[in-house]
């Protein structure tokens, strides 16, 4: 029996370490820093994602067979680097290849050098010149913070005073820190937006299936852009042929030229993307699995996923199978996310979900009584049904059974 190892604490390693669980080839799963609320899925390893030396020694003391990494910022911090140094396994990209989330400079300045179709832009280091772009450029417009923003660094503007306003938070009040004092400024695109995730190893590219996050804060896409606060899988509004289209012209093509920029890729490639009138294009790339997207995508993957990324690892063609079902996650935030999340409330129901309901921890700890909230999002709840008028009917009763005072969540996932 086989050893994992997942590195994270949030939802999305929640649900990674409890689908590795699953596999008939895995003995234990462990997750490092983790978190009370995966103590049914892993054994909990205290030793946080920036120790790399610390997490390579356990995972050869440990006999590890594979390491998985969730979050962003340690793969900017080359952990994926020192795993593979220390000749161990491990399903991430490089630091190197990670700047394809970690810069959005770089990441349009890929695209637009292989063809990848994405939103024109302009990037800027100076404030000032900013300032003139936007008193002539067409709105709504998007503004960007170059680097890791946890989701947040992006503002939609409608008018010259809504951009400035950005402009000063990202690059003069540093809002997201160094990540906000280099920005990109880009066209709005206009069509569905999706998200399309692979599992990507150098040129070998395997598509998952389709899923939706919901960015924006409150119900009927208002409010500020967050993490994300709900998803839902499949995506059937997407046809065919624009899914075909995405493979090639965006994941294969992504793909291929991170091999001849000499960053290969290895890990969860995700493509947000938007279905244009054009055809699709490229909003954002993240080196990582979506979050919440993660937590409906592997609920619906019926193959095993330790024995998927081993495969790929070795240079197979995984056979992967997913469920026809929906599934549908809500995110339970603390009141203030994202801006000033209120933590440390008292959460109580979740003894009285139904059978078959998912409940991944993002944001919680726990006094060996109660949980508490401990972060901007706390709780995804998730539920699969054979369609989606059931899946969401079903999570929203679910949902309405948690109890907390500094709590809310979208009523509109869908």
């Amino acid at each position: 029996m086989e050893n994992v190892l997942v590195v994270g604490r949030g939802g999305r390693e929640h649900a990674l370490a409890w689908k590795l669980g699953q596999s008939a080839k895995v003995g234990k799963v462990f997750v490092a820093p983790g978190s009370h609320g995966m103590k049914d899925v892993a054994e909990v390893v205290d030793i946080n994602e920036a120790d790399h030396a610390g997490l390579v020694k356990f995972a050869r003391d440990n006999g590890i067979t594979l390491t998985v990494i969730g979050a962003e910022q340690p793969l900017m911090d080359g952990i994926a680097d020192s795993f593979t140094a220390a000749g161990l396994r491990v399903w991430g990209p490089s630091a190197a290849a990670a700047q394809i989330e970690g810069s959005k400079t770089f990441s349009k300045n890929l695209m637009k050098k292989y063809g990848i179709p994405t939103a024109t832009y302009e990037v800027f280091t100076n404030a000032a010149a900013a300032y003139e772009y936007v008193q002539t450029a067409p709105m709504p417009i998007v503004i960007k913070a170059d680097g890791l923003a946890a989701g947040k660094g992006v503002a939609i503007v409608a008018n010259v005073a809504e951009a400035r306003a950005a402009i000063k938070d990202m690059m003069e009040d540093s809002k997201f820190g160094d990540s906000g004092h280099r920005v990109v400024i880009e066209e709005f695109l206009v069509g569905e937006e999706f998200s399309f995730m692979a599992f990507v190893h150098g040129e070998a590219v395997f598509p998952m299936e389709l899923s939706r996050d919901h960015k924006r804060a409150f119900d009927n896409d208002q409010g500020p852009n967050t993490g994300g606060m709900g998803a839902y899988s499949p995506m059937p509004i997407i046809d065919q042929a624009t899914i075909d289209e995405s493979v090639e012209t965006v994941l294969k093509k992504t793909a291929a030229a991170m091999v001849a920029e000499g960053r290969p890729f290895t890990g969860f490639l995700y493509g947000g993307l938007m279905a244009t009138a054009k055809g699709p294009s490229v909003i954002e790339f993240n080196a990582r699995f979506g979050d919440p997207e993660a937590e409906v995508l592997l609920p619906r993957l019926e193959s095993d996923l330790f024995d998927v990324l081993q495969t790929i690892l070795n240079g197979g063609t995984p056979q992967l199978k997913w469920s026809a079902d929906v599934a549908v996650g809500v995110i339970l935030a603390s009141t203030g996310y994202p801006e000033a999340p209120e933590t440390g409330h008292k959460i109580t129901g979740m003894c009285n979900l139904s059978p078959g309901t998912l409940v991944f921890h993002c944001g919680t700890k726990h006094d060996g009584q109660n949980y508490y909230t401990a972060g901007g999002r706390v709780l995804i709840i998730v539920k699969k049904a054979a369609d989606f008028a059931t899946a969401k009917r079903e999570v929203y009763e679910e949902v309405a059974k948690i109890e907390c005072d500094r709590i809310f969540y979208r009523r509109d996932i869908s």
